[in-house]
């Protein structure tokens, strides 16, 4: 029988899905720095974005046969070392797209209503500050109208931009790739369809004239928004991680939160997780969620039946 260590947890519907085919599911989860000798007993791993699956730990265990990521990005993985020893790695890049989407769009509307600062003082001042808050929470504004930058026009980036289309945003989008800028939009649960085109920018102009960034990039060595980049931003820009973290310079956020230059700031993902520095996590101006990105009921279900079908796939080759 075939074992499967689904170190990170798997959605009931898929750990069944595998059962059915005859795998042997655990879920029980083993510590990082027990894995090299307790993987060993498994043919496979997955993962989420909390375990790490290194050469040192694919070479403490000759059995592993497959590395299973249930996301997207694979940056806790080494992936070419591990396809190098003839091990199959998969991902599931489609299955959580809208959620992050949604997520992307729940920031956004908190920033803009001062939602996260709000939710921190009205418990705490509400009964005595009730008019001083309302003042300062008076000057919110609308999305609709106003440009949003998508920086990585991949899934989750075209999602983003259905609901900024819907939202009634102008979308601009930059990607590495060459990418189809049409999207098709999906009205209601009567499913009329509508293709819309966004516009296709460079990553200076998204930059320049932006008055919300998101960022849906792959990992990179170096942040992709510095000192640099954020200075040359509009004035009380507003900007979006739910991406990686280290794409964005967190010290120089903090400077820039603090000078005005940006006015508010959501970030899911961070430098140092599951340890973030304490700047970020105190400051007035950010809205944080702990890599909750791909969190919902419906993307971890999808998620679980994408991933045991690879796996299903895979070892019936």
């Amino acid at each position: 029988m075939i074992k499967i260590l689904a170190n990170d947890g798997i959605d009931p519907i898929g750990k069944k899905m595998l059962e059915d085919a005859g795998f042997f599911v655990e879920t029980n989860n083993i510590p990082q720095d027990e894995l090299p000798v307790r993987l060993q007993e498994f043919d496979a791993i997955t993962v989420r974005s909390a375990t790490k699956v290194r050469a040192a730990l694919i070479d403490a265990c000759p059995n592993l046969k497959l590395i299973g990521r249930g996301g997207v990005g694979v940056d806790n993985i080494d992936v070419d070392y591990a396809k190098a020893k003839g091990i199959g790695v998969y991902n599931t890049p489609a299955s959580s797209s809208l959620s992050v989407a949604e997520l992307v769009f729940a920031q956004l509307f908190t920033g803009v209503r001062f939602l996260h600062d709000s939710n921190r003082k009205m418990p705490v001042e509400g009964g005595t500050k009730f008019n001083d808050l309302k003042k300062a929470y008076a000057k919110g504004v609308e999305l609709r109208g106003k440009t949003l930058g998508i920086v990585g026009f991949g899934r989750i980036g075209r999602e983003v931009a259905k609901i900024a289309i819907g939202v009634g945003m102008d979308v601009i989008a930059y990607d590495l790739f060459e990418f189809n800028p049409e999207v098709e939009v999906v009205l209601g649960t009567g499913g009329t369809k509508v293709n819309v085109t966004v516009k296709k920018a460079t990553l200076n102009e998204i930059i320049k004239t932006a008055d919300f960034i998101t960022l849906h990039t792959p990992f990179i060595d170096k942040a992709l928004i510095g000192a640099e980049e954020l200075a040359q931003m509009k004035k009380g820009v507003q900007l979006i991680n739910i991406s990686r973290g280290g794409l964005i310079d967190e010290l120089a956020l903090i400077d820039a939160l603090n000078s005005g230059q940006v006015s508010y700031a959501a970030l899911d993902v961070f430098d140092n997780e599951p340890t973030p520095r304490q700047e970020i996590l105190s400051h007035p101006k950010i809205s944080l969620t702990p890599h909750i990105g791909a969190a919902t009921n419906e993307a971890q279900e999808r998620i679980g039946v994408e991933l045991a079908s690879l796996i299903i796939g895979h070892f019936s080759k």
